[in-house]
């Protein structure tokens, strides 16, 4: 299917949903995600996954672009490594963090570059919305501003991650939405 054609996301969407794979997976639009839990005795077979993957991808006619792809262990570090998988040949990158929908998830399940992100991103929005201020905006505009730019972003999956923030990065995002 070409590029930004009517039935390019539909068919996409149909050769996806045929994966069946014999480990758990999750798939959002192009993105497909496998998981398998081990014990720290069992050796991974995450590589006879992968190869299931390739092959039903090669037989749906799509392709799995292993530099794209990545893996990441979350838990206490193993003895003994899971060996590299190799989706068609080439290695996947080992990551200790990954964006999944927009949230930054840790290895360690800490939620450090997940509130760093968000800071960043809320500080320029609010430096925007000074500028907005400096020039005059009503302040009927400014406070849509805040609830469709920054308000969002402050609270996007929060109950995913709230939870799970340390004190002062629970405090660092409250003075974000403070701040003048």
């Amino acid at each position: 299917m070409p590029q930004r054609s009517y039935l390019g996301p539909l068919t996409f969407i149909i050769l996806i949903d045929s994966l069946r794979l014999g480990c758990l997976t999750h798939k959002f639009v192009d993105d497909t995600m496998m998981t398998k839990i081990l014990d720290k005795s069992v050796v991974s077979c995450m590589q006879i996954f992968i190869d299931e993957l390739v092959q039903q991808a090669t037989d749906a006619g799509m392709n799995v672009n292993g530099h794209t792809t990545k893996e990441i262990l979350f838990g206490s570090i193993l003895k003994d490594r899971p060996l590299p998988v190799f989706p068609s040949g080439t290695p996947v990158e080992q990551v200790t963090t990954f964006k999944l929908l927009g949230v930054h998830v840790a290895n360690d399940l800490k939620w450090l570059q997940h509130v760093d992100t968000i800071s960043s991103n809320v500080s320029s929005k609010l430096y925007f919305l000074k500028q907005l201020k400096r020039s005059g905006t009503g302040p009927d505009d400014l406070l849509y501003f805040y609830v469709m730019a920054i308000h969002p972003e402050l609270e996007y999956a929060w109950p995913v991650w709230h939870s799970s923030l340390t004190a002062a990065q629970t405090k660092a995002l409250e003075s974000l939405q403070w701040r003048q």
